[in-house]
């Protein structure tokens, strides 16, 4: 069964500490459109329950935003962790070839 993440658009501006202490990760997606890439958060539970099930560049996960009504495949790029907390404080997933 394949993981489902449902994400948001970063808010213009936003501070990514002050997204931590609300319980979101920053994250990016790369590759689904060209070279553009979008800004996003993503819940932190929702981050623990993904990272315990993907491992990075294999996992395909269907990533969704809705509010770009966008929804497609990806793989998880990389998953910075904090040096001290161990906890993942930025991701960054990779859209997949259409196909």
């Amino acid at each position: 069964m394949p993981l489902t993440v449902e994400t948001k658009k970063r808010p213009e501006g936003s501070k990514p500490n002050a997204l931590r202490r609300a319980g979101l990760i920053p994250a990016n997606l790369y590759g689904h459109n060209g070279r553009e890439s979008i800004s996003l958060v993503v819940d932190a539970k929702v981050v623990e329950r993904l990272l315990k099930a993907a491992a990075v560049k294999k996992t395909e996960i269907e990533l969704s935003i809705p509010e770009l009504q966008w929804t497609g495949k990806t793989v998880l790029q990389e998953v910075q962790v904090h040096p001290a907390k161990g906890t993942p404080y930025h991701i960054s997933f990779c859209a997949t070839a259409k196909g």
